[in-house]
């Protein structure tokens, strides 16, 4: 069907307003961001309810080709400072506050039963800074990764700064969270991925690693790197060539190496 833009403003005059009782300045639930609020705008997956945005950002954001049959909120129009009562102090918002429900997010079986005969996923052991894992899910979206395993109770959940990190990725990358992340190796395993941990230690390259039809990469927390049995699970360990006098990378830094060797080996 043919694609259609946003509905006009309405008039000036219709400010947002920060004390709205279902939503708290500063609710981490709310997307903010040129590129996490137009992705999300634009996601039939995405309900949304309720835009802030000053006149600026809602004409670029009412550029956004949308289906034809999505509904979408009437904007309301404010002034800056209206949105960061919103979103609370040091947050970029860009001009654009969007209050939308969560993506649902699949579990491992249903992710694993979708995909085809090469895939590329990501595992990430306990790693909670919001920051990083937004940056990953921006490199998994940027080299066609299938899918983000994160452990249910030591990863972020989808906050706006972690959105905006993403710059919209979120709404491309299904994120899955299960109970144990040792077990979801075994899982991967059985349906035919090579599970390959990152370790700094380890005393093998990445080498062709990354060429498997069907990849896993895991990585772990800055500091503790992989937990003992989430490494017992892999099957391979490997490390990045880095040198001295800085012999280590951020974990989403290495998440994008290992990204880039895995779409460089495929056709």
């Amino acid at each position: 069907m043919p694609a259609r833009k946003s509905r006009p403003p309405p008039p000036r005059g219709r400010a947002p307003r920060p004390d709205r009782p279902d939503r708290q300045a500063g609710d981490p639930a709310l997307l903010f961001g040129t590129h996490a609020v137009a992705a999300a705008w634009a996601n039939p997956r995405r309900t949304c309810r309720r835009l802030w945005a000053t006149r600026q950002a809602w004409e670029t954001l009412s550029a956004v080709p949308l289906p034809a049959d999505l509904a979408r909120p009437r904007p309301l129009i404010g002034d800056r400072q209206a949105l960061d009562a919103l979103v609370g102090p040091g947050a970029v918002h860009q001009g654009l506050v969007l209050d939308a429900a969560p993506l649902p997010e699949p579990d491992l079986d249903t992710l694993l039963d979708g995909l085809g005969g090469e895939a590329v996923l990501v595992v990430l052991d306990q790693v909670t800074d919001p920051h990083n894992v937004g940056a990953i899910l921006r490199s998994m979206a940027a080299f066609g990764a299938a899918g983000l395993i994160v452990q249910d109770r030591h990863a972020p959940p989808v906050t706006g700064t972690l959105a905006k990190t993403a710059s919209g990725a979120v709404e491309h990358v299904p994120i899955i969270r299960v109970v144990n992340i040792a077990r979801a190796l075994d899982d991967l395993a059985e349906a035919g991925f090579h599970t390959v941990g990152l370790a700094e230690e380890a005393e093998v390259a990445l080498g062709d690693a990354a060429a498997s039809p069907r990849v896993a990469f895991v990585l772990g927390a800055e500091g503790p790197g992989l937990r003992r049995l989430v490494r017992e699970r892999c099957h391979r360990l490997v490390a990045l060539p880095t040198q001295p006098p800085i012999a280590s990378l951020n974990v989403s830094n290495a998440a994008a190496i290992v990204l880039y060797a895995a779409a460089i080996a495929r056709p």
